[in-house]
């Protein structure tokens, strides 16, 4: 039973799919960072088919590529655009450590913000819209669940910023070896499906999405002293944009050489 709620936590907090309602105490998140990439398998699976729809009624590649992009936003809710908004107007701010921090807390979003989420909505349309092959396609699925798998692996390992918040009321009363444990499991399966369905474009995508959470690391430390529950969700946007132009590189590499 306390596996479920734990499952049931992950999903109210971090997406809008229905779910019961469970009472909010630590046993009930215990384990619930463990089930954190589910939500981005359901988002993978979406993803797939929608394309399978797309090619199906030969669906335009501007509509393919901009309902792709609104299906993770849909089953999130936009949390972690959230994250990623915030996280911008504080790196584009001029303020000390703290300073930043507490443009983080605000629950306005200030002009940085704004111009670099529509640049970033444009980008990932784009992006989406360049994949031709099913294997690109499910590399780029994987790579929901592989930046939810970092993040999760960051949240019980990484020093954190704050001593409360919402990535602390799930890092905190987690079980941390066996969070870890199965988080490392959905880190290699969903990193083999990815170079199963393109050795190149996988193998790309796998780069790209080490290099963020390497980043990621880096840059929290140095700028905020460890990472909070907005650097998650601009971490997350991050490597899925690393994973998805990296995977569509790879493709077009495939395209011209072989």
């Amino acid at each position: 039973m306390r596996i479920l709620k734990s499952l049931a936590s992950a999903f109210l907090m971090y997406s809008r799919i229905p779910m019961p309602q469970v009472e909010w105490k630590e046993e009930n998140r215990r384990y619930a960072l463990c089930f954190f990439p589910l939500v981005g398998a359901v988002s993978g699976a979406i993803f797939l088919l929608w394309k399978y729809i797309c090619g199906w009624l030969n669906i335009g590649a501007l509509a393919d590529g901009a309902v792709s992009a609104l299906i993770p936003l849909l089953v999130t809710g936009g949390i972690h655009i959230d994250g990623f908004c915030d996280v911008t107007d504080a790196k584009a701010s001029c303020a000390d450590r703290e300073g930043k921090l507490k443009i983080m807390s605000d629950p306005h979003i200030g002009s940085f913000a704004a111009m670099w989420l529509c640049a970033y909505l444009i980008l990932q349309t784009a992006m989406l819209a360049e994949i031709k092959n099913l294997g690109t396609a499910v590399i780029v699925a994987c790579g929901y669940v592989l930046s939810r798998a970092f993040s999760g692996l960051a949240a019980v390992t990484f020093k954190s910023a704050k001593k409360e918040g919402a990535l602390q009321s799930f890092a905190k009363p987690a079980h941390k070896k066996v969070t870890v444990a199965v988080l490392l499991v959905f880190t290699a399966v969903s990193a083999a499906a990815m170079l199963r369905a393109d050795l190149v474009s996988g193998g790309l995508a796998l780069i790209g999405a080490a290099g963020t959470f390497i980043y990621y690391r880096i840059s929290a430390y140095k700028k905020f002293g460890g990472i909070t529950g907005d650097l998650a969700g601009w971490f997350l946007q991050i490597c899925e944009m690393a994973v998805l132009i990296l995977a569509v590189v790879g493709e077009k590499l495939t395209e011209a050489f072989l």
